[in-house]
């Protein structure tokens, strides 16, 4: 929680009419009135989300479309097969869905199933109208203040749309599959493949912020990643310790490892554990979640202002700070190529969204670098 005075016109302390909240949480969390999903994402995430949202009108075609057969399909299955959280079932669960969808200020609370299976996982399903899946394996797994923060999670997910996107970028992948009949399009089908990989990650590292910013307890955030990782005896854990096998990760020893590591990673949605760890603690100690709490963030009404060309060049920022950091010996080989690719992203993209390329050109009001 941020320090100094708040008004009770931010702070979430009891019933919110539109959310039908009917307990008082344990304790005041701020609202976050009208917030963007841009406050949270992560930059790799934020440039691609930004990117597909200026094509107009067709994510709201793939909703469309999506709500007439793939989401029915999904919500049925769980509907029949699961426990639907309410006030009479999983009430407590159910709570912390509510709160979590009114400190985001989510114009329509999402449905929220229990999913019996001794894994932990959760999940955001559908385009049109997402649903959130949790395993019974998490809900034994977590206490109350994790589960609110793997349930912020969750909502971040639908707060960015990421199920509309992701669902409609595989099934653009999975339609240029079929027409790949040579090498050449095979590898270039195959690179695009690894991009989305790499989006999918960056969309967990971002969605974690979103579960911190709905619990308003980091603590409770470390917990949760912690016990995904290696189980429920937190007596039996270290944050400290945790946080040095995130750095002993970093700092392999030589670049075979460093090259393992990349394959690895390779068919994967979600960072390893340790990632995600070093990355919310970072993300909270730069300061970026205090300034949200005090109202410091980009308001939804502002999202068709976003510059999709400010947002690659951010994203190249950010990967170039990665690598600046990390101890990695491979990383030190790639350092010198992040302007390149963040100037042939700017120029791809100023090519895609009206302004050509060059110097000066007219397609677009932004000043040039």
């Amino acid at each position: 929680m941020a320090g100094g005075p708040r008004s009770p016109a931010r702070e979430v302390r009891g019933a919110h009419s539109i959310l039908c909240m009917t307990t008082v949480p344990d304790r005041a969390r701020v609202r976050l009135p009208g917030i963007s999903s841009r406050a949270y994402e992560h930059p790799a995430d934020r440039s691609a989300l930004v990117a597909l949202r200026k094509l107009t009108g067709f994510d709201a075609l793939f909703r469309r479309l999506a709500s007439l057969f793939s989401d029915r399909s999904l919500r049925l299955v769980f509907l029949a097969s699961s426990v639907r959280a309410s006030q009479e079932q999983f009430p407590q669960l159910y709570q912390l869905l509510l709160d979590g969808s009114s400190i985001l200020d989510l114009p329509e609370v999402p449905e929220l199933f229990i999913s019996q299976d001794p894994i932990p996982n959760a999940m955001t399903l559908g385009s049109d109208k997402p649903f959130i899946v949790v395993t019974t394996g998490l809900v034994d797994l977590l206490d109350v203040e994790e589960m609110r923060f793997v349930i912020g999670h969750e909502l971040g997910h639908v707060l960015s749309g990421h199920a509309v996107y992701r669902t409609m970028l595989y099934n653009l992948t999975e339609l240029a599959k079929r027409l790949v009949w040579f090498a050449i399009g095979y590898l270039s089908i195959r690179a695009f493949v690894l991009a989305l990989e790499e989006w999918y990650r960056k969309s967990e590292l971002s969605c974690d912020r979103a579960g911190v910013l709905v619990g308003q307890d980091p603590a409770a955030g470390r917990r949760a990643l912690m016990k995904i990782a290696g189980g429920s005896r937190m007596s039996e854990l270290s944050h400290d310790e945790f946080l040095r096998q995130a750095e002993e990760y970093d700092a392999v020893a030589d670049v075979r490892e460093s090259i393992i590591k990349v394959l690895q990673v390779l068919g994967t949605t979600h960072p390893f554990g340790v990632v995600r760890y070093v990355e919310l603690d970072r993300w909270i100690s730069e300061g970026d979640y205090e300034a949200i709490l005090e109202g410091d963030y980009p308001r939804r009404d502002d999202d068709a202002d976003a510059s999709v060309r400010e947002e690659v060049k951010s994203a190249a920022q950010s990967y170039q700070d990665s690598w600046s950091r990390s101890a990695d010996p491979l990383m030190g080989m790639v350092k010198s190529f992040t302007e390149t690719a963040a100037g042939a992203g700017g120029k791809l993209f100023d090519g895609l969204f009206g302004r050509p390329p060059g110097n000066g050109g007219t397609g677009s009001s932004e000043p040039e670098d």
